[in-house]
């Protein structure tokens, strides 16, 4: 005999703060400070850039930064402290990559700034500078690297609020990530059980 079997999905909790942090609208004026501090410097970095040859035209900024990055000194300590990074971007380098690459870093850092700042795709667009981050650091470059990368992963965390006080309030719902509580649905599922001998 088959019968109807209801069953409760269960959810584990964030910790309060996490939930306030992450998934309350209120903490989107936090966030907020975050983006626009982090645009701003995305912004800053990517002006000294778009008005440079090197960067724009003959990628020799990005090319002299890979040589310099990937050089082993006779003494000391090298930039790269990772064998394989260095050997990828030593192979950047040979098919002259940095043709491409000087231009799209230097647009890319002024899409990223302009993005978070007025909160379009907040998430994608603090991962995608917490990359270029991360490569910087990979290749030696410490610098401002590391807090800006902890800051935008922080973003990507709170992707669901920390575009709310911008375009993302009303973006996100149009591609379906609306910014509602939704309470969990039963699941039925079927079974079929053996008979009791009651109704054997």
């Amino acid at each position: 005999m088959a019968a109807l079997i209801t069953r409760k999905r269960e959810v584990v909790q964030d910790p309060p703060l996490a939930r306030f942090l992450f998934s309350d609208t209120r903490a989107a004026w936090i966030w907020l400070v975050v983006r626009l501090w982090l645009g701003y410097k995305w912004i800053d970095a990517a002006s000294h850039k778009l008005g440079n040859p090197a960067w724009t035209q003959t990628g020799d900024a990005v090319k002299g930064f890979w040589t310099s990055a990937v050089a082993i000194p006779e003494t000391g300590k090298p930039p790269i402290s990772f064998d394989w990074y260095r050997s990828f971007l030593q192979g950047m380098l040979d098919v002259e990559a940095y043709r491409w690459m000087a231009p799209m870093i230097a647009y890319g850092e002024m899409l990223i700034g302009i993005a978070l700042i007025l909160g379009i795709f907040t998430g994608i667009a603090a991962l995608m500078g917490a990359f270029m981050n991360w490569n910087f650091m990979m290749a030696g470059t410490a610098s401002t690297n590391p807090v800006l990368f902890v800051l935008a992963i922080s973003l990507v965390l709170a992707w669901k609020v920390a575009g709310y006080v911008g375009v993302d309030r009303y973006l996100l719902p149009l591609l379906g990530t609306p910014w509602q509580n939704r309470p969990l649905k039963e699941e039925s599922v079927k079974g079929s059980l053996s008979p009791t001998p009651s109704q054997a």
